[in-house]
């Protein structure tokens, strides 16, 4: 079988490693890829959301199914285009159609999908400029902090927490009126804060029937301690230590079970991942989003712990056999720490030569914002590298890592040394 990953991240590396080992590969391409996928795959410098260039390449390489890592292609309908074509047809896509990819695409959409389905959420109301006033009362019907959530994809920038209710209401307005998110914020998600600790737990769906995969924590802060600026990741571990049976049995029968029954009623063919970002309110769960993909840096430390055939889970998908699928995950602890650029999450240098990472042994490096100038391989994103480890243990893991780090070097290389010391 062929198989074309698209994306160009750490998740989209650890999708092409995972495949690459399956019995069942025959040619494993990335679009567009880093320098890391080069590694395992042939790369092809095509843009995910370009689905005629994406239709070219799948014809060109004989590809048998397609693996979407992103949420972009998923949200501007690459799945639907597939369907639509009598050559691209009958290629499984493995991510949501449009209408499934909502979930993700547009907030307001999956609150009003919790509330009819009585999955347990914040209370929450949607606004828009027309609506601003009336915005601005409900606010003063929460208690602080505030969440406000741009309702389109904002390339994860989209969501405030204000601690003030005049601050609150002026960024609500500049959200409206002045459109700070673009077209994201045309209608905002106005909701209560939940407080609690937060993980992520991933589903496999073929539409049917589902696979729980396992959960993991990620560290969103720039700075230790969870201080600073929000990225796109720094780190995570899985599975998360709080997240026992009985949590998880609560995760499965209040939202799992709920969400994939919902999808049905929709009469939204789903086939893909659900990443079900949650917050453990004193011992039970409640949703914080959901995105229509898997997660990134989560993927490194999710996909590295499945010690079933992906490809295989993959073909159930696109079958909807998915519950006949044999699917095991090994009970060590995985973690991963991202190593980013020096500047980031602001203004950072690209181009920045990579050492030592060759000489990592008991780590598995995932590259994330890679490239290869004249064979040499350099910084080409904020975050760089995720170096992932298994342990017994979180600190056993942990030390791994860290050990790993130590060997690579760039300039300005900046990562968080306290990745998961709030679990250990």
């Amino acid at each position: 079988m062929n198989i074309l990953v698209l994306g160009s991240g750490g998740r989209e590396h650890a999708f092409a490693k995972k495949i690459s080992e399956s019995n069942k590969i025959n040619k494993l391409f990335v679009a567009p890829g880093n320098a890391g996928t080069e590694q395992v795959a042939t790369n092809l410098a095509v843009n995910p959301t370009d689905f005629e260039a994406v239709k070219s390449a799948v014809i060109t390489h004989d590809i048998n199914m397609v693996v979407v890592g992103p949420e972009a292609p998923l949200v501007a309908g690459v799945h639907d285009y597939f369907l639509a074509d009598e050559i691209l047809k009958n290629i499984p896509v493995i991510g949501p159609k449009k209408d499934g990819a909502l979930l993700e695409g547009s907030k307001d959409f999956s609150k009003q999908f919790m509330e009819k389905y009585a999955i347990p959420t914040a209370r929450y109301q949607s606004f828009t400029v027309e609506t601003l006033e009336e915005g601005k009362n409900f606010l003063e019907t929460l208690s602080p902090p505030f969440v406000l959530k741009a309702d389109g994809l904002a390339a994860g920038k989209g969501v405030l927490i204000i601690e003030d209710l005049n601050e609150a209401k002026a960024s609500l307005d500049d959200m409206l009126s002045n459109q700070k998110f673009g077209n994201a914020s045309s209608k905002v998600v106005v909701e209560e804060f939940l407080d609690g600790i937060e993980l992520s737990v991933f589903v496999l769906t073929d539409g049917k029937n589902y696979k729980v995969l396992p959960s993991a924590k990620d560290y969103k802060r720039i700075g230790e301690g969870d201080t600073g600026l929000n990225t796109g990741g720094m780190g995570a571990i899985s599975p998360v230590p709080f997240a026992n049976d009985a949590f998880l049995q609560k995760v499965e029968d209040r939202i799992i079970k709920p969400t994939v029954d919902g999808l049905q009623a929709e009469g939204i063919d789903y086939r893909g991942f659900v990443f079900i970002g949650l917050m453990n309110v004193g011992g039970d769960p409640y949703v914080i989003e959901y995105n229509v993909r898997m997660g990134d840096p989560e993927t490194e430390v999710v996909l590295p712990r499945i010690q079933s055939d992906l490809v295989d889970l993959f073909e159930g998908v696109a079958t909807q056999t998915l519950a006949e699928k044999s699917y095991d995950v090994t009970p060590q602890t995985a973690v991963t720490v991202m190593l980013v650029s020096g500047g980031y999450p602001e203004a950072y240098d690209k181009k920045k030569q990579i050492e030592g990472y060759e000489k990592v042994a008991e780590s598995t490096v995932f590259h994330a914002g890679t490239t290869t100038i004249d064979g040499t391989v350099v910084t080409n994103g904020g975050r760089v590298m995720a170096i992932t480890s298994f342990g017994d243990t979180i600190k056993e893991a942990l030390g791994k890592s860290y050990r790993s780090i130590d060997k690579i070097t760039f300039e300005k290389m900046n990562y968080r040394k306290d990745i998961g010391f709030d679990l250990t």
